[in-house]
């Protein structure tokens, strides 16, 4: 489900946060809404609880106003129940974020707005 919804949302680097300490990853995107039927977007937040560890390929954390495009958030089973959540982005680049469990929550955190365009997906 926070897949689907997060499909083609942008941040900036800037906007990925991970606290090692508090084991807490969190991401602010401007998320589409696919579920409003028109174009939107909206200010959305992912956190994950329980990261042990995150690993960042192809995504320059020396570049904060870079943007990225999550494509899509994979789990790979490890040693129940923790395991790898991976995200996806356009151009190849991913954070792993190895996890004790899945625990994640994603909330709009602001009124959406208008967007001239669409996500496009070739078929």
């Amino acid at each position: 489900m926070i897949s689907a919804a997060l499909q083609d949302a942008i941040a900036k680097v800037g906007d990925i946060s991970y606290e090692a300490k508090a084991r807490r990853l969190t991401i602010a995107f401007n998320r589409f809404r696919w579920e409003a039927g028109s174009r939107q977007r909206v200010r959305s937040a992912l956190q994950v609880g329980g990261v042990l560890a995150l690993q960042a390929r192809k995504i320059r954390r020396d570049r904060r106003d870079a943007v990225v495009e999550l494509l899509a958030i994979g789990f790979e089973p490890g040693e129940p129940p923790g395991g790898v959540l991976t995200l996806s982005f356009a151009g190849g680049g991913d954070l792993r974020a190895d996890v004790e469990c899945i625990d994640a929550v994603l909330a709009d955190v602001s009124e959406p707005w208008p967007t001239p365009r669409a996500p496009a997906h070739e078929a």
